[in-house]
């Protein structure tokens, strides 16, 4: 059976971007670079938002206010390019460009809760925050890890994590800080019908 991981980087303030920030808002360090480079293999999940996005990146379109990728950046769109994705979406075409990526037009919940009966290994979300909700409202989900990078971006944040999420109680699996700034929580979820009325178990 695969485990199901949704993963974030955000700003302190919960923020997946922020107009005119460079990827990691410009402030990945070496810890934690070599961190992202020991992660074992997934199968990324995305939307046809997230799709258009990365695979627009990964074929040279440069986000708004930058000039180029840095080096990091280049890095890290390369990986992505030789791992394994599928992309829920029922407006995108087949055959999709982006080397090693299915499309999937079913229910993506369905799919997913097939995916984990059937498969082995790591399913891992990126970006994609309505399907990593609607996963999450399922009880799809073992892991919820969230990296936060020290800024808030109140002014120029966008794509703002938590917005329509149900009450969520969750267990800490894992933490730690990286480069002496950025801060990983990895929990284990548990979708809530209503706030806790006693004192936590």
């Amino acid at each position: 059976m695969s485990e199901l991981l949704v993963d974030f980087i955000t700003s302190l303030d919960g923020y997946a971007s922020g107009e005119g920030w460079p990827g990691f808002w410009g402030l990945e360090g070496p810890e934690y670079l070599a961190w992202l480079g020991e992660q074992p293999e997934v199968t990324h999940l995305m939307g046809a938002n997230t799709y258009r996005q990365m695979s627009g990146f990964a074929a040279g379109q440069v986000p708004n206010g930058q000039d180029e990728f840095r080096a990091e950046e280049e890095a890290s769109i390369d990986e992505l390019t030789q791992a394994s994705k599928v992309v829920f979406s029922a407006s995108l075409e087949d055959p999709l460009t982006w080397a090693n990526s299915t499309l999937v037009r079913d229910d993506a919940v369905e799919a997913v809760r097939a995916m984990k009966k059937n498969g082995t290994g790591i399913l891992s979300t990126i970006g994609s925050l309505s399907l990593s909700r609607s996963l999450l409202n399922a009880g799809l989900v073992d892991r919820f890890r969230v990296v936060m990078f020290p800024v808030i971006t109140g002014a120029t944040g966008a794509e703002r994590i938590y917005d329509g999420y149900p009450d969520v109680a969750l267990e800490m699996l894992e933490h730690r800080t990286f480069d002496g700034r950025i801060q990983l929580v990895e929990y284990k979820p548990r979708v809530l019908e209503h706030p806790p009325l006693g004192a936590p178990a």
